[in-house]
């Protein structure tokens, strides 16, 4: 009985992790009219490693309410050329008309996304 108890405890678990976006990608998730958060970042990048968790937390937090994904800037060119990423990790934030409306550079605390993913929603 403990055994199935476990088990029922396992799959209540729901985490959502951040959806890779692409440059073929980046339109249709743009025009789904909800404010979207973008990190621009790179396998190799040590600080992108750790706001990576932190992204993906905001993903499952914000589930349906925004569009929390990432773009690998060395597959995926074209996006982070449009918005002049030059260091990563770079995170913009989108209202729900597409429109950039804040852009934070280098490693951030989980907080400060919050209050950023909030003032979205706002």
């Amino acid at each position: 009985m403990q055994k199935k108890q476990k088990r029922n405890k396992l799959l209540e678990l729901h985490y959502t992790m951040a959806m890779q976006i692409t440059d073929a990608s980046y339109d249709a998730i743009m025009g789904e009219g909800k404010p979207v958060i973008i990190d621009f970042w790179a396998t190799w990048c040590g600080p992108c490693q750790m706001v990576g968790p932190m992204i993906d937390e905001l993903a499952s937090e914000y589930e349906g309410r925004i569009i929390v994904g990432k773009i690998d800037v060395d597959a995926n060119q074209d996006i982070p050329i449009r918005y002049g990423i030059r260091n990563i990790p770079t995170i913009l934030f989108f209202n729900a008309k597409g429109e950039m409306v804040k852009k934070l550079v280098g490693v951030q605390n989980k907080a400060d996304l919050k209050k950023e993913a909030e003032n979205l929603l706002a």
